[in-house]
């Protein structure tokens, strides 16, 4: 970063750097302590960022197998606390993706977390290696034009021919553009580069929180460096045994179980959407734009061709929050029109450009909008995303076996068209993975606290019970009775059982079960979103 000194973290012994040893696979820093310094300009339509936010930049090994070899940066960001006298350490985050950016994440976490939680800590961010301003990866894609293609919808019939060529294609710009980079960016990397944040600032331990696929990269370093952990919160849980096609593929169910929240919100205002008095019958609605979507896409000045799995994707994304229901059921009503020979409004379609927070592609995922900067890649969020779903686990590289999991994915659960089951660039990726990935396990202090949805579109409830197993005695788990992918902030009981963990340690004695936050208890304790947005698939 421009602005800000850079700082090695330190050299470990070539013991130190075997693969596979887990506490001892990342020395101690025995270099300076950062020196922070201002963060570069927010992008355009960014965060809010606090004044008091700093920066600075690591230099860490490209691969921790070579650990005198070639080096990257890696761009970290941090908020002191007000109280040093009450500190206990640093609280470093994860907004998930994979890909996503989290070097704002303290910006916006002093405006949410409860001032106990901000005494105790200093919020730490980063962007993981090959993110953002951490050497990042492009593989040179044109978001715009392969929108529909970046999560892997099948044709209207079904065939998977496109997404044979795409993920081939794909394949081969990833590693024309950045395919010396790409057998590093793996999670397992990723957490060394924490220890390596951790040993860097001088802290014994760390505290950390993920969002889903952060969780899995939470749940990788509490089981790689058990003895530096402190308090450990992981949000909307991946299953570690599942990553990552098997993960993917529990998206038909999940997506299936949460659309009924968003059919019942059109129905029972009707009066306004004009969708259906009932559940079925907005059901009808949406199978009946599907249908003449895929039959006759709409035109979309500006932004991709608007098909029936844009309007699937576009769907699936919003069912992550509850709060843009409104906007999903007004752009139902609106393609109603449109495909009796109106036009969608222009106005609609930039108003869906917000959810590419949430959303699985990039930042301008609908009107296909997205933009780079002279440091960041256009499709550096995508690219970072394959790399280290294709670099963590071999993927298999049958097409005749997609195919026909595609073919049985569309008939059990219609709603997702085959997409979960579908090929992605992994199927063609040009390296092998370089280690296995890391055995999740219950070994260390019980200090993980699991917080899940029952309703979550992207990590449903099975996945969380995945990760609570392999974390055995060293976790409690919090489910909360409501939809949507991200459970602190909405007002349940899950806020204040994270807060009281972060600021005392108090981890509840078994696992718990919240019912969904009243209207009134949502209304008066909830933050209208999650603490941490999703930034992608996961």
């Amino acid at each position: 970063m421009a602005t800000v000194a850079i700082v090695a973290a330190g050299v470990p012994t070539s013991a130190e750097a075997r693969i596979g040893t887990p506490e001892s696979a990342v020395a101690e820093a025995r270099e300076a302590a950062p020196i922070w310094g201002e963060c570069l300009p927010v992008e355009s339509g960014g965060v809010s960022r606090d004044p008091r936010q700093q920066c600075a930049t690591l230099q860490v090994p490209l691969d921790y197998r070579a650990p005198r070899g070639r080096s990257i940066e890696i761009a970290i960001s941090r908020i002191g606390t007000a109280r040093p006298g009450a500190r206990r350490g640093i609280l470093l985050f994860n907004p998930g993706g994979p890909g996503g950016s989290g070097l704002d994440l303290p910006s916006r976490l002093a405006v949410v977390l409860p001032r106990e939680v901000l005494d105790r800590y200093d919020l730490i961010g980063f962007d993981p290696r090959g993110v953002g301003h951490s050497t990042p990866v492009t593989c040179g894609l044109d978001l715009m034009r392969q929108f529909t293609l970046l999560v892997p919808y099948p044709g209207p019939d079904g065939g998977i021919g496109r997404n044979v060529a795409f993920a081939r294609d794909t394949a081969a710009a990833c590693a024309e553009h950045s395919g010396d980079l790409l057998p590093f960016i793996t999670t397992a990397n990723t957490a060394r580069d924490m220890d390596r944040i951790r040993a860097a600032l001088g802290e014994p331990k760390l505290s950390y929180f993920g969002l889903s696929y952060g969780t899995y990269l939470g749940a990788v370093y509490v089981s790689m460096f058990p003895g530096r952990t402190d308090r450990i919160v992981l949000d909307s849980a991946v299953d570690p045994d599942l990553v990552w096609r098997d993960m993917w593929r529990t998206w038909s169910q999940a997506i299936a179980v949460r659309l009924p929240d968003l059919l019942a919100f059109a129905a029972e205002r009707d009066a306004v959407y004009h969708l259906g008095a009932t559940p079925d019958e907005v059901r009808r609605t949406y199978d009946r734009l599907l249908a003449a979507l895929d039959r006759r896409p709409l035109p979309n000045p500006g932004g991709p061709v608007f098909d029936g799995n844009a309007l699937r994707e576009i769907t699936q994304v919003g069912l992550y929050l509850d709060g843009d229901f409104p906007l999903i059921a007004e752009f139902w009503q609106e393609l109603t029109a449109a495909v009796s020979g109106s036009t969608v409004d222009p106005a609609i379609l930039r108003r869906l450009d917000r959810l590419g927070s949430a959303g699985r592609a990039d930042d301008g995922a609908v009107g296909g909008n997205g933009t780079g900067t002279a440091q960041i890649p256009v499709d550096n969020r995508v690219a970072a995303l394959y790399a280290v779903l294709c670099d963590d686990v071999a993927w298999p590289r049958s097409v005749a076996l997609h195919a026909r999991q595609v073919a049985a994915d569309r008939q059990v659960w219609p709603v997702t068209a085959g997409m979960p089951s579908n090929l992605w660039p992994c199927a063609a990726w040009p390296t092998r993975p370089v280690e296995p990935p890391v055995t999740v396990t219950g070994h260390g202090p019980r200090n993980v606290l699991i917080l899940q949805n029952t309703r979550d579109p992207a990590t449903p409830l099975a996945s969380a019970r995945g990760l609570r197993a392999a974390l055995g005695q060293r976790a409690a788990m919090i489910t909360v009775d409501q939809g949507g992918h991200g459970v602190v902030g909405l007002g349940s009981c899950a806020d204040e059982a994270m807060s009281s963990f972060l600021a005392t340690g108090a981890l509840p004695g078994r696992d718990r079960f919240c019912p969904a936050p009243s209207p009134a208890d949502a209304a008066a304790r909830s933050t209208a979103l999650p603490y941490i947005p999703s930034v992608g698939p996961l």
